[in-house]
């Protein structure tokens, strides 16, 4: 019974999680700063957050389990050095392709964290499972998808795209991995770590202005990192220790919808039948992968 209310849990925290996530455009959208910079920026803000939140748990709970060698932190880097990667070829691919391409091949991370968690992990999925798969990826093609075109000049961005999402799948297994030996607040604090580094290393090898000029700007930063990766992301972390990491990147997938809800009512986009139903059918998507996940 622990057991269940434990994954109910998990389930409404990687929900929350996620919607917490569909907030970053927003902010993103509304700040100063260019992509990577803003990338940066999310993952430096977010760790004075998350370190103090370690060292509560160090105090509350000394019998967690610390990294202690060369092999633990590199293990703990990986999850970060995937996410700055699938941040910058992200934010990257859109200069090279529309908004609506690269959102949705993006968001197919779904179906790279199950290839390789059979490939790598010999993970088995049921049928169930995968019909929720397929149901919550076509609910996101509808939801973008209207937007969505094949053009051979968005090739380049397309497949950065397309990368991205392969990166986010690496760092769900990642973390997926990770929770069976580490708490949420170690793995994030130290993939923090390594994911700041990275990025500010990108920002300034592509030249981008990292200072935002005005007060509106450092709160739409301070957003993107407290909220959306610190509340967001760690939401997630926890979530990953209770449910298959398969069916967490599934859920990830109202990210979308979340998003296109929050530009409806902050920036005036429209809202339209097909945007409702995409919605729709991910939610549902969603819960049939649910009943298929062990």
């Amino acid at each position: 019974m622990a057991t269940v209310r434990r994954a109910r849990f998990a389930l409404i925290a990687l929900l929350t999680g996620g919607a917490a996530i569909g907030f970053a455009p927003i902010f993103f959208r509304l700040g100063e700063l260019g992509p990577v910079a803003s990338a940066f920026w999310r993952l430096a803000l977010a760790l004075p957050v998350l370190v103090a939140w370690l060292l509560v748990e160090r105090r509350c709970c000394p019998d967690q389990r610390r990294p202690s060698s060369l092999r633990d932190f590199l293990d703990l880097s990986v999850p970060g050095l995937c996410f700055a990667v699938d941040l910058s070829l992200w934010h990257w691919s859109l200069n090279w392709t529309s908004v609506a391409n690269s959102t949705l091949l993006c968001n197919f991370a779904p179906i790279f964290v199950t290839l390789y968690g059979w490939l790598l992990f010999r993970d088995r999925f049921t049928l169930t499972f995968l019909t929720g798969l397929v149901l919550a990826l076509a609910g996101a093609v509808v939801l973008i998808g209207a937007s969505f075109s094949f053009e051979p000049g968005h090739s380049a961005g397309d497949g950065l795209a397309l990368a991205s999402a392969q990166f986010y799948a690496g760092y769900i297994l990642a973390v997926g991995r990770l929770r069976q030996r580490f708490s949420t607040a170690t793995i994030m604090t130290w993939s923090g770590v390594a994911a700041t580094l990275a990025l500010l290393v990108i920002a300034v090898g592509t030249g981008e202005r990292l200072l935002a000029t005005t007060g509106w700007g450092w709160w739409m930063l301070i957003g993107l990192g407290v909220f959306s990766q610190a509340i967001g992301q760690s939401l997630i972390t926890y979530a990953l220790a209770h449910l298959p990491a398969a069916f967490g990147s599934v859920s990830l997938l109202m990210q979308p919808a979340t998003a296109a809800l929050l530009a409806w009512v902050t920036l005036g986009e429209a809202l339209g039948p097909w945007q409702a139903l995409g919605a729709s059918v991910v939610a549902a998507g969603i819960v049939v992968a649910r009943r298929g996940s062990r």
